[in-house]
């Protein structure tokens, strides 16, 4: 996530899931919420529900790579944003690209992004 600021502050996760619209899927839940630092800042969770510590961070490692690779593509339109990804049960199951199109879709729906035409 070159350009963009790491969330690791416990208000700022509870403001996001507080005030923040949320759009979920089964392997992922975002919450977005506009900021006025005029950054792009992104925080990253998984419950013990998804499995053991590895399984954890591995559901992470993949949310973050789909990530990288979403910002790479969209910065111009992601500056200005809080996101919290929250990794659930089938995340683990997903590779970072089927999260990346999961992702996209749910920035879409929120009106961060805009849908770009392959002509």
């Amino acid at each position: 996530m070159s350009g963009a600021v790491v969330l690791n502050q416990n208000t700022d996760f509870r403001r996001l899931y507080k005030r923040g619209a949320s759009y979920t899927n089964p392997a992922l839940a975002t919450y977005v919420l506009k900021n006025r630092a005029g950054i792009c800042r992104v925080g990253i969770t998984s419950s013990k529900k998804i499995g053991n510590a590895v399984q954890r961070n591995t559901s992470r490692r993949k949310v973050r790579a789909a990530f990288a690779a979403v910002y790479k593509e969209y910065a111009e339109d992601l500056q200005g944003y809080d996101f919290v990804f929250v990794c659930r049960t089938r995340t683990r199951l997903r590779k970072s690209t089927t999260l990346e199109k999961i992702m996209i879709e749910q920035l879409i729906e929120a009106g961060v992004i805009k849908e770009k035409n392959n002509d």
